[in-house]
């Protein structure tokens, strides 16, 4: 289904606690002259330690950069000094990382109820098939049973996949457990 590459984008560029990637902002669109664009096809988009730099190609346009940037709910704080727009990335913290799961959850639950409308328009089409007597009531219990295999594995796709992602709080350096040094499980990477 579309859903599950939609809820791919909308995990795989988070950040892991590490380095700040460009993937981060993939996410970003921008009212480019009334057209909702993808930031990354109207401005060059760096990431160096800890900071990503967003260089406008249209510098007109810096402020509705920042402006789609701030409001696209990733917690950064871009600022703008009228050339280049300047995005911190903050250290992965352990109230930032439960933000992110917060965050993650929330997506997780959107993607759910949008198979489910998907499920639901499916079965509503099969109904009004059985209906119309295009299909019998045997095709009917068949196709119904198989939109809901379809639905139950994409959902335990996305499931699987917020696990994968943040099953385990990540350390200082994106490790789930971290021994070195200190023996102390869950410790921070010395």
């Amino acid at each position: 289904m579309q859903r599950f590459k939609s809820t791919e984008l909308s995990y795989g560029p988070s950040h892991n606690g590490c380095n700040p990637n460009v993937h981060m902002l993939d996410g970003v669109n921008v009212d480019y002259y009334g057209t909702q664009t993808p930031l990354n096809q109207i401005a060059t988009v760096h990431a160096e330690a800890q900071l990503i730099t967003v260089q406008a190609w249209d510098t007109s346009q810096l402020q509705v950069i920042e402006k789609a940037i701030r409001s696209a709910d990733l917690g950064l704080n871009p600022m703008n000094d009228g050339k280049i727009i300047r995005v911190p990335v903050p250290p992965l913290t352990e109230e930032r990382r439960r933000d992110m799961v917060k965050h993650l959850h929330k997506v997780l639950e959107e993607h759910r109820t949008a198979i489910r409308n998907i499920r639901r328009d499916g079965n509503d089409a099969i109904k009004k098939a059985l209906k119309d007597k295009k299909i019998t009531e045997d095709d009917e219990k068949r196709a119904m049973d198989e939109i809901q295999r379809l639905t139950d594995d994409e959902i335990k796709k996305m499931e699987d996949m917020s696990k994968a992602k943040y099953g385990r709080p990540p350390t200082r350096h994106g490790h789930s457990v971290c021994t070195a040094k200190s023996g102390i499980p869950d410790s921070p990477c010395l």
